[in-house]
């Protein structure tokens, strides 16, 4: 059996670790997978056989810099799509399995033509936003916007990402309807019930959807100590800890920032994981930043380390960093939205308000969530919620 998997990235990012996972179990089932990919090869030495590049650097940009001018996100990187296809047309895969198809590496138009040209390939899709079905953007719930329900128009969030100068939200709604809906054979498959529940309310509600809840290596994220405290000399300091791979308004940098404000600094340390080197220069001094790191060894040793993981999340599907801080034993704080509550399941672990910092600074302040053992945290016993 041939298995192909386009996504954005292979193997780094969280949907890109997922593809690669799913592919890697496939090959050892004996059966022949690619992962066609189009931004950031520095992906583990193994997922080399996998891999299929679709495009180049110089493509991206330029469908990136088209996207700005034109607000046409998917529409570009035409010659890239058609030698990819060509290849594709080669390697003839039985099943089609795609991730996230936008971030400036495919034309979607080419993509679902020569998917519809082909009706014996099976074709998965699993949705990590929104995007799939709007005329732009790929969350909403920030904004309070429902237009993807009946048809978009005058976007509210032409400005965040997929940004541009112009609103194509219209015409973009129409086309994408057009190619996603009527393929023969799709199943589409969300890690969150919260957006299956959209999918359920737009366009692709022709398509049977499943929830299946993304996973993570507990071989790897598991409670791990190390010497992480003492080299940041925070042996007696409660830790609050945040995580993601882009820190943007929506994962709530600025409700760390006023976080950070309002605890003692002899008490608790604030220290934010994932920054690129030129955005930490904003931080304020309380915060600690570290950067991003693609060891998920390194990344376990830190969540053991952290007394709390603080997810202020205000849009989300299903945030994997609260599955691996749980399973390294450490309590998680999460806003109520998206699918955020579904991955909560540690007994001290605690769902709020979006929005409501002051519920998460009395939270700390009054250690409720605290786990009141030795420093070094010896989780495996923990009990969790049924």
């Amino acid at each position: 059996m041939k298995i192909l998997f386009i996504n954005v990235l292979c193997g780094t990012g969280s949907h890109g670790k997922i593809a690669a996972a799913q592919a890697e179990e496939f090959a050892s089932q004996g059966h022949e997978v690619k992962i066609a990919y189009g931004r950031d090869s520095k992906f583990p030495e193994r997922l080399k056989k996998f891999a299929v590049r679709i495009g180049s650097v110089p493509d991206m940009y330029g469908h990136a810099l088209l996207t700005r001018l034109t607000d046409r996100n998917g529409f570009f990187s035409r010659h890239a799509t058609k030698k990819f296809l060509s290849w594709a047309d080669k390697f003839d895969p039985d099943f089609l399995w795609l991730h996230n198809i936008h971030g400036y590496f495919i034309n979607i138009e080419l993509l679902f033509n020569w998917i519809k040209a082909r009706p014996k390939m099976k074709v998965f899709w699993t949705l990590h936003d929104c995007w799939s079905f709007t005329g732009h953007c790929a969350f909403f719930t920030a904004v309070g916007c429902e237009k993807w329900k009946t048809h978009c128009f005058d976007c509210p969030q032409k400005n965040n990402y997929p940004a541009s100068f112009v609103d194509n939200s219209y015409k973009n709604f129409e086309r994408k309807r057009n190619l996603f809906t009527g393929v023969k054979d799709m199943t589409l498959i969300t890690p969150s019930k919260w957006l299956a529940g959209l999918v359920a309310q737009s366009f692709l509600s022709e398509y049977p959807c499943e929830v299946r809840y993304n996973t993570i290596n507990k071989n790897i994220f598991k409670p791990t100590p190390s010497d992480f405290r003492k080299r940041f000399k925070l042996e007696n300091k409660k830790i609050i800890l945040g995580v993601t791979n882009i820190w943007e308004p929506r994962k709530g940098l600025g409700d760390f920032i006023k976080l950070s404000e309002v605890l003692d600094p002899e008490k608790f340390a604030v220290i934010l994981v994932g920054f690129k080197p030129k955005e930490v220069r904003s931080l304020p001094e309380k915060i600690i930043d570290i950067p991003r790191t693609n060891s998920a060894e390194e990344l376990a040793e830190i969540y053991t380390a952290a007394d709390v993981l603080f997810n202020p999340t205000y849009e989300d599907n299903y945030p994997t960093v609260n599955l691996e801080a749980e399973a390294c034993g450490t309590p998680v704080i999460t806003y109520d939205t998206g699918g955020s509550p579904e991955t909560v399941r540690l007994k001290n672990s605690r769902v709020i308000k979006c929005g409501d910092l002051e519920a998460a600074k009395n939270l700390i302040l009054k250690g409720e969530i605290f786990y009141h053992d030795t420093r070094h945290k010896q989780f495996k016993n923990c009990k969790h919620k049924n």
